[in-house]
């Protein structure tokens, strides 16, 4: 695997050591989850073989953060949604949309930052967040908003009826978005033949 401009090559051996070509040291995960806050580019190649490993190694770092700390980013629900999507119609469909939305919050997150800066400069009260509450509930619902939004794009023709089981309710609606896609991959299908 050739190295990308600005991207470090890491290389993971049989011993699970990994390397850092960049600085030829040996890091842990927790150096390359610092690497990642960072923003450094870098890609795992497995040392043998030269498969490209990234994605398992990135994956393997947000295990190991979720189950060390108390402070979970993934919660139990997000967790059993994504699961039902593997091996889904919609699966192909999951990746861009949750790059998309964390791209927009990340974005959102930095206009946050910059009023924050703009309104109290730099006292003390602008460095925590900790007053304005009211600009953070502001910008957890326009959040809330956006994701609402991209969730009816999967399922523009139902309308989720108020249930006293939201359970069933969920699921029902879960069963109709499949049978709409399915409709709808069966229309591609026939305009395609």
């Amino acid at each position: 695997m050739a190295k990308a401009e600005g991207e470090t090559v890491i290389k993971k051996y049989a011993n699970r050591r990994l390397y850092n070509t960049g600085t030829s040291t040996y890091v842990t995960l927790e150096d390359l989850a610092k690497m990642v806050k960072k923003g450094e580019v870098f890609a795992v190649q497995d040392a043998k073989s030269g498969e490209d490993i990234t994605h398992s190694v990135l994956t393997q770092i947000i295990f190991e953060q979720e189950s060390k700390t108390g402070n979970t980013l993934l919660p139990v629900s997000f967790l059993r949604q994504l699961i039902s999507f593997y091996g889904d119609q919609m699966q192909t469909v999951v990746p861009t949309f949750l790059e998309q939305s964390m791209h927009a919050f990340t974005e959102q997150q930095v206009q946050m930052r910059e009023q924050m800066t703009r309104a109290f400069g730099e006292t003390p009260l602008g460095k925590n967040f900790q007053a304005p509450i009211q600009m953070m509930e502001d910008q957890v619902r326009r959040n809330t908003e956006m994701f609402r939004q991209a969730m009816q794009m999967f399922a523009p023709y139902s309308a989720a009826p108020a249930s006293p089981a939201p359970k069933k309710a969920e699921a029902r609606d879960i069963d109709e978005l499949k049978e709409q896609l399915r409709n709808l991959q069966s229309r591609l299908d026939s305009l395609g033949a």
